[in-house]
């Protein structure tokens, strides 16, 4: 760690230590949930509008969510981890996924696309195409991750074009047609977000079926 993230580790630790900040020591996992979701929303609009000083501003408010949720494991009875836990984590994690990189391994970006998604179904005993897929985010980005996987996985499960585009297909096109049907849903009392979630929960059961019919044969 540098001096700077040892500094911010001893600030958490003082601010939810005896003496601290009571509102910060009674925070916890759940809590604080809300605060990583805006501060990361927080950073996706900064990077929209390519505003170096807000980028920095909002990575730093995502780095204590890290550290913040860091110092309440650390002091878990039951099973307690820390940033130094966390961070050996992720780095031991990336040097796995990248034996091109840490090893003599010679691979096309499309290998590193491929070995990545084995890797982290062999490391995390994944039998199922939707495995580690949050059902709790944003439905656009719940139907882009499953149909994405659907795809790595090697399963021919079609999805229904009701809409199709004339001629080449456009991030305008796509983002114009997306806007119509969200203003023609709030004109019919539709929950666009809520039907999508719907139509993807129905897609991940033919995920489901698909891939049982192929367990039992």
């Amino acid at each position: 760690m540098t001096s700077e993230l040892l500094r911010l580790k001893g600030v958490m630790d003082r601010l939810r230590g005896p003496g601290g900040c009571p509102w910060d020591a009674e925070q916890t996992h759940e809590s604080l949930l809300k605060y990583l979701l805006e501060e990361s929303y927080e950073f996706s609009e900064a990077v929209d509008e390519k505003d170096r000083v807000a980028m920095r501003e909002e990575l730093g408010d995502v780095l204590l969510q890290v550290y913040f949720h860091s110092a309440i494991a650390q002091d878990d009875n039951n099973d307690p981890f820390s940033i130094e836990d966390v961070a050996r984590g992720i780095a031991d994690k990336l040097i796995h996924r990248h034996p091109h990189v840490f090893t003599d391994s010679d691979v096309t970006y499309d290998d590193v696309l491929e070995n990545w998604e084995k890797q982290k179904r062999d490391e995390k005993g994944r039998t199922s195409a939707t495995d580690g897929v949050p059902q709790a985010q944003p439905a656009m980005a719940l139907a882009a991750k499953v149909i994405y996987r659907a795809e790595k996985y090697g399963y021919s499960i079609p999805v229904e074009h009701p809409v199709k585009f004339d001629g080449e297909i456009t991030p305008e096109k796509v983002g114009a047609l997306l806007l119509g049907i969200i203003d023609q849903a709030q004109i019919a009392g539709i929950d666009a977000e809520m039907a999508l979630r719907a139509a993807t929960k129905s897609y991940i059961a033919r995920i489901h079926e698909h891939e049982a019919s192929n367990t039992n044969r």
